[in-house]
Formats: C-alpha cells, sequence, structure tokens
C-alpha cells in the first residue's frame, strides 16, 4: 500500500472519528524539524540584544541614607497641610524629630521619677520612650548629605539650619541627665603640622643641647678638682 494513501486515510480516518485530536506535527510525519527550539544562538547573534549589567550595590550608610531621605519626603506628603521641599525650614526638621520620638526604644525619665538622673534603674516606671540622641544626630546627618545631593541648596540646608543644632544639643543635655549617663566628647587626634613638628624637634634639641652642656660642666669640675687635688699634694 502506497505510503502517501495510508497517511490520507489515517488522517481521514481521523477526521471521520470526529477530530478527537489536534493536528500537531510529529517526529515521525517531519523526521527533520527538531522537537524543541532554542533561542540563545539567536539572541548572542543580535549585537543590539545585550544584556545590562547589575546595578551597583549600594553601602549600609547608602541604603541607610536612601530610607530616611523616602521617609522624610513621605512625611512632608502627609503634612498637614501638605509642605514641599523648598518651603521646608528648621522648624519643620524639629517636628519631624519629634515626630519620631514615638518610634523611640529609649527611656527618658521626667524629672519628677524616682530614677531621674539614675544609670541603672532597679525597677520600671511610667516615663516614655524616646529617640535617643545619637540616632537623631546620626539621622540629621545623613538628611543633611542627602538634601545636597538632592540638588538643595547649601546655604539654605534646613538640617543645617541653627535651630536644629541647638534642638540636638538640648536633647544631648537633657537625656544626659535623666538617664544619668554625662556626655563626654571625643577628642579627635589632629595631626601635626610642620610648626608642630619642628618645635618638637627644636625643644628635642634643647634638651640634648642642655644634657651636653651639664656633662661638659660636670666633666670640667671634675678634672679641676683632680688638678687642684695634685697641685696639693705636690
Amino acid at each position: 500500500m502506497d505510503p502517501s494513501a495510508r497517511r490520507s486515510g489515517s488522517s481521514g480516518g481521523g477526521g471521520g472519528g470526529g477530530g478527537g485530536g489536534d493536528l500537531t506535527p510529529s517526529s515521525l510525519d517531519f523526521p527533520n524539524l527538531p522537537t524543541t527550539i532554542s533561542l540563545t544562538p539567536i539572541l548572542s547573534s543580535t549585537p543590539d540584544q545585550t544584556i545590562p549589567p547589575p546595578p551597583p550595590t549600594l553601602s549600609r550608610y547608602e541604603s541607610q541614607k536612601r530610607r530616611d531621605w523616602n521617609t522624610f519626603l513621605h512625611y512632608l506628603q502627609n503634612h498637614k497641610p501638605p509642605l514641599s521641599l523648598p518651603r521646608c525650614s528648621g522648624a519643620h526638621v524639629i517636628e519631624f524629630l519629634r515626630y519620631l520620638d514615638q518610634f523611640g526604644k529609649t527611656k527618658v525619665h521626667s524629672l519628677g521619677c524616682a530614677f531621674f538622673g539614675h544609670p541603672s534603674p532597679p525597677g520600671p516606671c511610667a516615663c516614655p520612650l524616646r529617640q535617643a540622641w545619637g540616632s537623631l544626630d546620626a539621622l540629621i546627618g545623613r538628611l543633611r548629605a542627602a538634601y545636597d545631593e538632592s540638588g538643595g541648596i547649601p546655604d539654605t540646608n534646613p538640617f543645617a539650619s541653627r535651630a536644629v543644632r541647638f534642638y540636638l544639643r538640648d536633647v544631648r543635655d537633657s537625656q544626659a541627665k535623666a538617664r544619668g549617663i554625662p556626655y563626654h566628647k571625643k577628642k579627635r587626634k589632629r595631626p601635626l603640622t610642620d610648626a608642630a613638628v619642628a618645635e618638637s624637634s627644636s625643644s628635642r634639641s634643647d634638651v640634648g643641647l642642655d644634657e651636653v652642656q651639664g656633662s661638659t660642666s660636670t666633666g670640667g669640675a671634675e678634672a679641676g678638682g683632680r688638678s687642684s687635688s695634685s697641685s696639693s699634694a705636690s
């Protein structure tokens, strides 16, 4: 029997059966057709289809600075009335810092608390939780840098205003008194200048000269004593 007739007969039988299956090509009917088609050679041969490099990984400081900046912008949008960034002042920044106190985790004792000024209170109290001064100071530093990087004018940076600096200083002093933990400013080691190096070298040379003069005077005195003793003996 002719193979073409067999195929036509089989296809006709399938059609007579009411179309029980889809008409899909098979490897038996088309032996030269691959069962799967890979698009990798096509994409690799096209010069325009290049995969962009992955974005650079941000440091921990940069990631935190971006989150803080987005949080502040969200705060300005929800402000009543809504506040734009160019109209933001140091007073609005202080208002934002006070708003963050509700999320603080540092116990700050009030003046009437029995544990006021106690560094290690023996029991709980009803004093509120606040943001620690160190956290607020670091936050203002990141927001000040983010404001400059976003195109703001450095002279009108609200995070660098005098009111914000005074507020942070008051928070630092009040928390130090309430918690009984004094604040000690770390002294930064200043690099030695040329004048300081010259002064230190001259002081060392003066000490050396004094020692040399002392030794020569002592040697002269000893020599004079020996000469006087020898003359008396003679």
